[in-house]
């Protein structure tokens, strides 16, 4: 059994990967092309300020020999992280590849940008996805989501877009099936020290002495492993690490409870609308019945007019009445008077015997 250093922890894995042919070994593996030449671009160690930094990230030029030969440059932006909360970070850094002109291939007729791999070692799962690797490759289609392959690749269309392969390091299942699955078995956390997870401990009869491209890995890892220096950085690592688990924590507590008072004041908020809703429909009723009552005041006050209307005529007629009686009863007497029987003065009046008797 070997005891190898854990390359989950950034100061071992940059130990690993600024060694030129294990870079390469593992590159391969993972791109599945033939790399033929890795070279380490300048500067570009992310990790230097740990107080505000939880990525770690390489960039590679990347010389890649295709089936017929040919030759092409590509940029691998490798980044590695132990968090589950660096997107925003992982799209920052591909931002800063796109703007880089030093990513532009200064001599072509139309200036196009150096394919990308963006690669992404993360310490964390990625949704319920259960496959180990992911592989993202971008493909170009017509209206009718048929493939475009006249013309493809095209350096114009590569520079706008890039693949990206995702690496679960909790995914990795400890069965080696291929190449690949042999590399990544170094980073299979289910290897870990019971007793330290600084190291790993590998079969070594599962590699074989005559594996010219793991043994330099297993090597590397072995002289990691029993590095006083490096056994000092990964205690450094595991006090940085609890500190930002420490504070994610936290910072999801405060979270929670910004999301229960946020739905607490939407529901306050929902209450208020509906009571308002509530208090606007009963101010409308109060308004349509006042409206109905100031039209029934209204009318009331119309048949009021009309019922004086009808007084003041009903006096004028009695009035009249009146007025007509009194020159019935002057006739009368005047004619009774003048020696006229009571039945000549009712036939001479057109009214009745009794009539004038009363009068």
């Amino acid at each position: 059994m070997l005891t190898i250093a854990n390359p989950i922890y950034d100061t071992v894995f940059k130990y690993l990967m600024e060694d030129e042919r294990i870079a390469r070994t593992i590159l391969s593996a993972l791109l599945k092309e033939d790399i033929v030449k890795v070279e380490v671009r300048p500067h570009e160690y992310s990790n230097v300020q740990k107080e505000l930094l939880s990525i770690f990230r390489i960039d590679f030029a990347a010389t890649v020999r295709k089936e017929d030969g040919d030759e092409q440059l590509i940029l691998i932006e490798l980044q590695k992280s132990w968090l589950p909360s660096e997107l925003l970070r992982f799209r920052q850094y591909l931002g800063v590849h796109y703007q880089n002109p030093k990513n532009i291939v200064q001599d072509s007729p139309d200036r196009h940008a150096l394919p990308m791999v963006a690669v992404y070692l993360l310490g964390h799962t990625v949704g319920d996805i259960q496959e180990p690797v992911i592989y993202v490759r971008h493909k170009a289609f017509d209206y009718n989501e048929q493939p475009i392959t006249q013309g493809m690749p095209d350096p114009f269309v590569s520079s706008l877009n890039h693949d990206s392969i995702i690496v679960q390091i909790p995914r990795l299942h400890g069965k080696i099936n291929n190449r690949l699955d042999k590399v990544l078995s170094v980073f299979d956390q289910k290897r870990t020290d019971p007793d330290n997870q600084h190291y790993l401990t590998l079969d070594e009869a599962a590699y074989g002495s005559a594996d010219s491209d793991m043994q330099p890995i297993l090597h590397r890892l072995l002289m990691a492993a029993s590095s006083v220096e490096m056994r000092q950085d990964m205690n450094v690592e595991d006090e940085y690490y609890s500190i930002i688990k420490e504070q994610e924590g936290k910072l999801f507590g405060m979270e929670k409870e910004l999301a229960s008072r946020a739905a607490t004041i939407a529901q306050n908020a929902a209450t208020i609308a509906q009571n308002e809703a509530t208090i606007a429909q009963n101010e409308a009723t109060i308004a349509q019945n006042e409206a109905t009552i100031a039209q029934q005041g209204s009318t009331i006050a119309q048949q009021d007019e009309t019922i004086a209307q009808q007084d003041e005529t009903i006096a004028q007629q009695n009035e009249q009445l009146a007025r007509k009686d009194e020159q019935m009863h002057q006739m009368v007497r005047l004619l009774l008077q003048a020696g006229m029987a009571p039945e000549d003065i009712a036939k001479q009046l057109n009214v009745s015997v009794n009539d004038i008797q009363t009068i």
